[in-house]
């Protein structure tokens, strides 16, 4: 597998200069941060699946995350402020890249009956939200010891200033856009 650094200073940044005419290298835009959120709505009545859910994303970004909690309480779901929902962790630099790499080359391929990912998850200033249904298409997963299967959001932060320059930007680390 090539490193995902390396070959964003060596082919991608060539030629986005070449297809955005920019002048100056500052200008190219660059992933700035990966942030992986894991939701557990369940957990309000089995505690047992946020630190599933912690040791899986832990797996996954090989960096521990951070639990979340509940902001304010909604008695319809019997949910008090200040419990914990979720577990969410912020990837940068290397661990990023190898992510990315790991992301593009091998987990999204094994997802069933895929087409591509949507190309208009854009946020409108050049960041990228893909959400993914089981976790278990990461090979770090081992499916005998999952207890549950859940979903997790991807968002790629990128320093693009338009959708436009921030797609371009992930077609050419490799995200197979189907639209």
């Amino acid at each position: 597998m090539v490193d995902m650094r390396s070959f964003y200073k060596s082919e991608v940044v060539p030629q986005l200069i070449e297809v955005f005419g920019y002048k100056n290298l500052m200008e190219v835009p660059k992933v700035e941060k990966v942030v992986l959120n894991m939701g557990v709505g369940e957990a309000v009545s089995n505690n047992k699946l946020i630190d599933s859910a912690v040791e899986e994303l832990t797996l996954i970004s090989g960096q521990k995350p951070v639990v979340t909690k509940a902001k304010k309480s909604i008695a319809a779901f019997k949910l008090r402020q200040g419990m914990p929902i979720g577990c969410m962790v912020t990837l940068r630099k290397e661990r990023m890249y190898d992510f990315l790499t790991r992301l593009v080359n091998i987990a999204l391929p094994r997802v069933k009956d895929f087409k591509g990912v949507s190309g208009r998850s854009f946020d409108g200033a050049g960041n990228y939200t893909l959400g993914i249904r089981e976790q278990i298409i990461f090979p770090e997963i081992v499916y005998d010891k999952i207890d549950k299967i859940k979903g997790l959001n991807i968002s790629i932060v990128t320093t693009a200033k338009t959708d436009n320059e921030a797609k371009e930007l992930l077609k050419q680390l490799g995200m197979p856009f189907r639209n």
